[in-house]
């Protein structure tokens, strides 16, 4: 590969409001509508030039939030930033800050749909 394996991401939710005030307030960040009428989708500020990958939440009929296999991990500068914001959000942490040995630190925390994404930093 001589790309990162990952161009594009989608988290799935139930409620895109709450979602959506889980993941600007966890992150400090604003999540823009995609004009497109279905599915509904919330973009992550992204910079098409940059590395990374980025992404949206999606509410879909038929398509659940929760119970999938598949974990995204968000860079952070320090995770237990990130993480200290989870709770008040509206969601769980299920894995407080540790190392991961030379790699650095992760999170591991739960959205308001039951999704579980990683935070992982340097320090």
């Amino acid at each position: 590969m001589k790309n990162n394996p990952v161009g594009w991401f989608e988290i799935y939710v139930q409620d895109s409001n709450r979602a959506k005030k889980f993941y600007e307030t966890v992150f400090q960040v604003s999540l823009e509508k995609l004009p497109m009428p279905e599915p509904e989708m919330w973009s992550f500020p992204m910079d098409m030039e940059s590395m990374g990958a980025p992404g949206a939440l999606v509410r879909m009929e038929g398509v659940a939030s929760g119970g999938n296999s598949v974990l995204i991990y968000f860079s952070c500068e320090d995770c237990a930033i990130e993480e200290a914001r989870v709770v008040k959000a509206g969601g769980r942490v299920q894995q407080a800050k540790m190392s991961i040995g030379e790699y650095g630190f992760i999170s591991l925390v739960c959205d308001t749909e039951g999704n579980m994404i990683g935070l992982h930093s340097r320090a």
